[in-house]
């Protein structure tokens, strides 16, 4: 059985082991040592990676209750000693995560009278999921701040294993799911926590937490958050993009909000304003088709080289409610088709398409009053648009 020197000192980055098995198997090649300090995935912690001589460590796993390190390329035979090296940037970043879910959940509990549910560590952003149905802001607020003053406090972060009988006399956030000796996770006068995990010496080691946002997940509440080094980046990577909002626009950083929103009031009106000039040159455009229509028979028909296909949508709502005839439309920009009524005609709009379309490389359908169809490109749906107008003839 390996000896599990994380256990001994979350800080250790380097050590001397002897490969005791390597095995070779469908998705790559594990190594079990005699000693290790690389930390195997569990509880919601990736495992580590780093070197094993000159082998890389893809991942750590726990197996059958021993530790195997997936590796690259053979470090050497059974037997050799090897050293051993942690990526100590990667490991750190994930006590720091860990470490600031146990206070961040410890705080949930203690404010929200909330229980956490479940822990993500990410690559990129940290996860707790915790069971509150509704919160207010001001609640989120006073709990990262809360965190942080923690934090500030340079409270001790200490592990270490008891018995069942001792655990079950310290103050658990819950029940342990290990049989046998347990071990406890403490932050002095927060949180006594039974977890396998790494974590810091102390919460000054966090430097900082941010709830980056809330959101619900099944019912509960789901906090994403950043610790210590994620955090300052988080907070670098913000900063300078304020700064550059600001510049641009030539406006304080304080003021970019209510700026943003006299943008969108702006723009509002102005999509308003389009919407109305648009139903007005639509009116003017089916009065131009049904004339059209009229001398030649058949569909209300035209292709568009300049309008959109939602817009062609709308013509089309506007025409069918004048007209009995079939209104066949086409966006040259967009290679898209439409073939509607108002529901007079004795067609199949969908059924209609889906007859055709085949032979010009055509995908679509719809329904009896109105349906439609892409194209691979202009010829193909020009082709499509005069094989249908001549049906219509």
């Amino acid at each position: 059985m390996t000896l599990k020197r994380y256990y001994e000192s979350a800080y250790l980055r380097e050590w001397t082991a002897s490969i005791a098995d390597l095995e070779e198997r469908e998705d790559g090649l594990y190594v079990r040592l005699d000693e290790t300090a690389f930390y195997p995935e569990g509880g919601g912690q990736p495992g580590d990676t780093g070197r094993i001589g000159e082998a890389l460590v893809l991942d750590t796993v726990m197996e059958k209750g021993d530790v195997l390190q997936k590796i690259d390329t053979r470090p050497g035979n059974v037997g050799d000693s090897v050293l051993c090296t942690l990526d100590w940037e990667r490991r750190f970043d994930h006590m720091q995560q860990h470490s600031g879910q146990h206070l961040l959940s410890a705080t949930c509990l203690d404010l929200l009278d909330a229980p956490t549910l479940s822990f993500h560590l990410g690559e990129d952003y940290c996860t707790i999921d915790v069971d509150r149905a509704a919160w207010t802001a001001d609640e989120l607020e006073a709990v990262e701040q809360e965190v942080n003053r923690r934090i500030v406090r340079n409270l001790p972060i200490t592990s270490y294993t008891v018995s069942p009988q001792e655990a079950a006399a310290l103050p658990l956030v819950k029940a342990p799911s290990v049989e046998g000796d347990v071990r406890i996770v403490e932050i002095k006068g927060i949180e006594y926590n039974a977890c396998g995990g790494t974590h810091v010496a102390s919460t000054a080691e966090l430097g900082m937490l941010k709830l980056l946002r809330a959101e619900k997940q099944k019912g509960h509440l789901r906090l994403v958050f950043k610790t210590g080094f994620r955090a300052l980046n988080e907070f670098v990577v913000q900063t300078r993009i304020l700064a550059d909002l600001s510049s641009r626009l030539s406006t304080p950083k304080e003021e970019l909000v209510e700026r943003v929103d006299k943008w969108l009031e702006d723009d509002r009106r102005k999509q308003s304003e389009r919407q109305a000039l648009q139903q007005q040159l639509d009116k003017y455009v089916a009065h131009e088709l049904l004339e059209e229509a009229v001398h030649r028979g058949g569909a209300v028909a035209r292709l568009f080289e300049q309008r959109a296909f939602k817009e062609l949508q709308s013509l089309a709502a506007v025409l069918t409610a004048q007209t009995t005839l079939p209104v066949l439309l086409g966006s040259l920009t967009e290679s898209k088709l439409l073939l509607a009524h108002g529901g007079q005609a004795d067609l199949s709009c969908g059924a209609k398409l889906r007859e055709v379309l085949p032979e010009y490389g055509g995908r679509g359908g719809g329904n009896e009053r109105l349906a439609q169809a892409s194209f691979g490109s202009e010829a193909e749906l020009r082709a499509c648009y005069e094989r249908l107008l001549s049906d219509f003839q």
